[in-house]
């Protein structure tokens, strides 16, 4: 049995941590279900351009924060004395992995105008920015859980 899930009895897992699983479960769950809707859409020999995505877009990025703040309330709700504690390693470590997800954001972006000075659809713009955020939200949560796992190099 993989050890990375594992949690002794009695083990504490800090608040931000619980936090970078909600985010990065969110995310890869909301863009999962936006794509099976746009997918969904293109099976009657529909173009994938011509899919209507805004309407799952907009509905999946709501219920994506809204999936969040509940579950973040939930965790504080759970356990209130740990909600509000935050050391100088949370604050270092949330830094960290919020770096390393911007790469993808920036990523994303130019992407997006590459696309648009290319005079490509709206629809790959779009996603090209969509997908930046998702990879972003993940790519930050893994990083952080990493550090809270095996430890960081603090400069």
């Amino acid at each position: 049995m993989s050890k990375f899930f594992y949690m002794r009895a009695g083990a504490v897992v800090a608040f931000e941590e619980k936090r970078a699983w909600i985010m990065g479960v969110v995310a890869v769950i909301g863009y999962a279900v936006y794509l099976a809707l746009v997918l969904g859409g293109s099976g009657d020999g529909v173009p994938l351009a011509e899919v209507p995505y805004v309407t799952p877009l907009l509905w999946t990025v709501g219920g994506a924060i809204a999936a969040t703040i509940l579950l973040n309330i939930a965790v504080a709700v759970a356990k209130p004395g740990e909600a509000d504690v935050k050391d100088q390693r949370d604050r270092e470590i949330g830094r960290l992995g919020e770096h390393a997800g911007q790469s993808f954001l920036v990523i994303g972006a130019v992407t997006a105008l590459i696309l648009s000075m290319a005079g490509a659809d709206r629809f790959w713009i779009s996603n090209a920015l969509y997908l930046g955020f998702v990879l972003s939200a993940v790519l930050g949560s893994v990083v952080k859980l990493a550090a809270y796992r095996w430890g960081f190099q603090s400069w």
